[in-house]
C-alpha cells in the first residue's frame, strides 16, 4: 500500500495517453459484457428448458400444421402425462409486428406443463370463464403498461377472424418467473381461436408434452411418431432443448461468431495495454535507475510496473462489465427476438478472470525489462 502513490503518479505523468488506454479497455470489456448478454440469450432458453418436455413438430417443418386431434392420441400413449396444443399467431400491436411471441393454447394445461411461469389461481380462473382472455407475460406487461382488465386489440398478418382484421382480447392475468423465464409471452385461449379464425380450424403448430421419465423420452418420442408414420402429417418429436437448439441454430453459430469477435477484441486491447506500458517504461529509465540506486530491489520494480498494467486493466474492465451489469439489471437491453437478456455469473467471473490476464500479459514484457535494467546502461544510455 505504501507504494500507491508512486503508482499513481506514473499513471499521471501522460494523462491523456492514461485516459486514452482507460476508455479503450472499458469500451472492450463493456461489449465484452454486450456479447455474453447476447450469446447467453441464444442459449438460455435450451439451457433452462425442461427436460421432462417433449415437443411434437410436423415432421417436414415447424410451419407445416397438425390436426389438434393428434393432442388426445399422444395423451393415451404410456408415459405422457400431460400434452397442450400451441398454435403460433403472429399478429401486431400498434402496427409493430413481432414485439413479443403471441400464440393459442390451452391456458389450464399449459401451466401445468410450464410451472415455472407463475400466475396467481384468482386470475388463471378469470381467463377460463373468459373466452377472450389472454394471459401476459409481466415484461410485456411492463413494457406497454398493460393491466388487468385492459382491453387489448392485435391487427391479424397470418389468422384473420371472420370479421374484420382485428382480434379483441381482454387481459385476465400477468404471469410471472425468475430471471430465466421469459416473461414476453401474450397466452390466448385456443378454443376461442379456433372459433373465431376464417381458414384452418383444427390445425395446430406444435404440442408440448409432459413425460413422467425424462430419462424415457427418446423411446417415448419413437413410439409417439410411430403413431402417426405414414399419416398425412407425420410427425417429428424431441426434446424441448433440442427444438430451441435448432431454432438458435437457424441463425447460424452464434456462440462460435461471437467468441471470434471476443478473441480479436481481446488480443487488440492487449496490443494497445502493452504498448503503452512499454513506451512508458521506456521515458522513465533514468527514473528506474535512480529508484535502483536509492535501494529498490529488482523484485519490487517488477511489481511496481505490473502494478501500474493491472491497475489500468482492474479499473477500466470493472467499469466496463459493471455498466453493463447495471444496464441488463434495470432492463435496458429488450428484444422481443431474445427475451432472456442476462449477465450471468459465470460471464462475470470471465469478464474478472480477462481483465486480469491483461493486466498481467501486458504489464510483464515492460515490467521485466525495467527488473533487469542495469543501472549503469540506463544512465549511459541517457
Amino acid at each position: 500500500m505504501r507504494y500507491l502513490g508512486l503508482v499513481w503518479r506514473n499513471l499521471l505523468r501522460r494523462k491523456i495517453r492514461t485516459l486514452m488506454t482507460l476508455g479503450a479497455i472499458f469500451v472492450s470489456f463493456a461489449l465484452f459484457g454486450v456479447l455474453m448478454v447476447v450469446r447467453t440469450a441464444f442459449g438460455l432458453g435450451v439451457e433452462f428448458a425442461g427436460a421432462n418436455r417433449l415437443w411434437i413438430t410436423n415432421k417436414i417443418s415447424i410451419i407445416q400444421f397438425m390436426p389438434v386431434s393428434y393432442v388426445q392420441d399422444v395423451l393415451a400413449t404410456p408415459g405422457v402425462t400431460n400434452a397442450v396444443a400451441c398454435t403460433w399467431f403472429g399478429g401486431s400491436y400498434q402496427d409493430k409486428p413481432n414485439q413479443f411471441a403471441v400464440f393459442a393454447t390451452d391456458l389450464e394445461q399449459y401451466f401445468k406443463l410450464y410451472p415455472e411461469f407463475k400466475v396467481p389461481p384468482d386470475q388463471l380462473k378469470a381467463a377460463l370463464a373468459d373466452r377472450q382472455a389472454v394471459i401476459v407475460g409481466r415484461k410485456t406487461a411492463n413494457t406497454y403498461g398493460w393491466k388487468i382488465g385492459d382491453h387489448i386489440p392485435i391487427l391479424a398478418d397470418i389468422w384473420m377472424p371472420k370479421s374484420g382484421n382485428v382480434w379483441e382480447f381482454n387481459i385476465a392475468g400477468i404471469y410471472d418467473g425468475d430471471k430465466t423465464v421469459d416473461t414476453t409471452q401474450f397466452l390466448f385461449r385456443y378454443d376461442y381461436f379456433d372459433e373465431n379464425r376464417r381458414n384452418g380450424t383444427g390445425q395446430i403448430s406444435w404440442i408440448v408434452v409432459g413425460v413422467n421419465d425424462p430419462s424415457n423420452s427418446a423411446a417415448l418420442a419413437r413410439t409417439i411418431d410411430a403413431k402417426f408414420a405414414n399419416s398425412a402429417s407425420e410427425s417429428k418429436t424431441a426434446p424441448e432443448n433440442a427444438v430451441i437448439a435448432d431454432f438458435a441454430k437457424q441463425t447460424g453459430d452464434i456462440g462460435s461468431m461471437l467468441t471470434a469477435i471476443l478473441v480479436v477484441v481481446f488480443f487488440t486491447i492487449l496490443l494497445v495495454v502493452g504498448s503503452t506500458m512499454a513506451q512508458s517504461v521506456r521515458e522513465r529509465t533514468s527514473e528506474l535507475a535512480v529508484l535502483k540506486t536509492l535501494g529498490f530491489q529488482n523484485g519490487l520494480i517488477l511489481a511496481l510496473v505490473l502494478a501500474e498494467s493491472m491497475f489500468l486493466a482492474v479499473l477500466a474492465g470493472g467499469l466496463g462489465l459493471g455498466l453493463i451489469a447495471v444496464l441488463v439489471n434495470f432492463g435496458t437491453f429488450n428484444s422481443p427476438m431474445l427475451p432472456l437478456m442476462l449477465l450471468t455469473r459465470g460471464s462475470l467471473i470471465t469478464g474478472v478472470v480477462l481483465f486480469l490476464v491483461l493486466g498481467l500479459l501486458a504489464g510483464a514484457p515492460p515490467a521485466l525489462g525495467a527488473m533487469r535494467l542495469r543501472i549503469v546502461d540506463a544512465l549511459r544510455r541517457n
